[in-house]
């Protein structure tokens, strides 16, 4: 079993929640948390925020094996600077090497902040994309003017 593993076990336990019913409220099955907590498979990048909202926990807990639940801060120090940011759309530039394709010239609503991670969701041609990413990765947020 990892450390992400047993984290979202003994959590997913003390909140008294089924495999199925944790499972159903991220919307996978019953096997896939399973293997997760098994540590056979790793949750997608994307989930590990919805995992970390749904048990009350941080991102940087859940990802830093060596972090206790008692370390783990909800907003680290540039997330607590961005705050007046959630909810706010924006454009991010990222440090030479970090760009995310998805992301490039593409207008995102910050949806929230948590440790040293933010959540984005974009409209792309193809459906609307969230997406969990590190804030030691962003050079820089225009903030958009709303029209």
């Amino acid at each position: 079993m990892t450390k992400l593993g047993e984290k979202i076990a003994q959590k997913r336990k003390t909140l008294g929640m089924t495999q199925e019913a944790f499972a159903e409220c991220l919307r996978v099955t019953r096997q896939t948390v399973s293997r997760w907590e098994a540590g056979t498979v790793m949750p997608d990048i994307d989930k590990i925020s919805d995992i970390a909202s749904l048990l009350g926990l941080s991102c940087d807990y859940l990802l830093k094996d060596e972090q206790t639940e008692e370390e783990a801060a909800p907003v680290s120090g540039p997330g607590r600077l961005l705050l007046d940011k959630k909810g706010k759309r924006v454009k991010i530039s990222f440090f030479d090497g970090e760009a995310d394709v998805d992301l490039y010239n593409t207008v995102c609503t910050i949806i929230d902040f948590e440790g040293n991670w933010m959540k984005i969701e974009a409209q792309k041609p193809k459906g609307r994309i969230e997406k969990l990413i590190s804030l030691s990765t962003v050079l820089s947020m225009e903030v958009m003017e709303d029209a």
